[in-house]
């Protein structure tokens, strides 16, 4: 295996799309959170440190998940012999240290407390969370919702009618990651179940927890006008986020025929209403 393909390999266990989708998730809430007024060093620490703690965590989910991607995706970095696996958690290990050094020495408190929990749970979350049905699930969820937190906390304080705007924002994306997670487990049932774990749709059956899904795709379409009717966002944001709900309403509909489609443009419905929630505040300043 050549040095070329080892790179190539280091850097697809860090997922690169996602990670750098899950810092720009984090400039948002700054953005929603203070407007054009950015403080550029803790925003650009905040926004690097999710983009490498990100990618720790998807190497780190990748090293414990060998055994399982065998079955479930060949294809990935250590199953096909791109990567080794303490190579993996090596790499891993040095992402972290690099996140936790730039929070420490570019953010305030309540982002380095915010971080912390993060990071721990990033670690923690394959051997400990992720064969608990529904607890794993949930916990990513919170994970993709708090990069919105972490970015409103990286330049605190903020105004309360902002700030309720930025948590809305944070239980928004929290309900349609679950909802994801949900449908993705679903699409991993024959690999979860070889190696034991007892998922979701293992413990509920596959059908039950796609409703679930369903459910939660609903409840967050039927949240997202809050901030408009709360008076922080306008019409502006509406326009945007009406068509992002519909998209993820039909992919929790799609993941009922098609687990792997649905949760895949389930993706594209949560990037619109990030859209929609920077629209609303650009256009809110305007």
């Amino acid at each position: 295996m050549g040095t070329l393909e080892r790179v190539r390999g280091l850097v697809e266990l860090t997922r690169p799309v996602n990670a750098i989708a899950a810092g720009a998730l984090t400039f948002i809430g700054a953005f929603v959170a203070v407007g054009g007024s950015l403080p550029a060093v803790p925003v650009l620490g905040a926004v690097l440190a999710t983009v490498l703690a990100t990618g720790a965590g998807n190497a780190i989910n990748d090293y414990f998940d060998r055994e399982i991607d065998r079955i479930n995706a060949p294809d990935r970095p250590i199953p096909r012999g791109a990567v080794s696996p303490r190579s993996a958690l090596v790499f891993s290990v040095a992402l972290f240290l690099v996140a936790v050094a730039l929070v420490l020495a570019l953010l305030p408190l309540l982002a380095i407390s915010i971080a912390v929990f993060n990071l721990l749970a990033l670690v923690t979350y394959t051997e400990v969370f992720k064969g608990l049905p529904g607890v794993g699930n949930t916990l990513v969820a919170y994970l993709g919702g708090s990069t919105f937190l972490f970015g409103t906390a990286a330049v605190w304080p903020v105004e309360t009618t902002v700030l309720a705007s930025v948590v809305v924002l944070f239980l928004l994306a929290a309900l349609s990651t679950l909802a994801r997670e949900i449908i993705k487990d679903v699409e991993d049932v024959a690999g979860d179940r070889e190696e034991g774990l007892n998922t979701l749709p293992i413990a509920i059956g596959e059908r039950r927890a796609l409703v679930l899904a369903a459910v939660l795709l609903v409840v967050a379409a039927v949240a997202s006008p809050v901030p408009y009717l709360l008076g922080t966002f306008g019409v502006a944001y509406l326009v945007v986020v009406l068509p992002a709900d519909l998209v993820m309403l039909y992919a929790g509909y799609e993941g009922f025929g098609d687990p792997t489609a649905g949760q895949s443009h389930l993706k594209y419905g949560m990037f619109l209403s990030a859209v929609a929630f920077v629209i609303g505040r650009g256009v809110a300043l305007a």
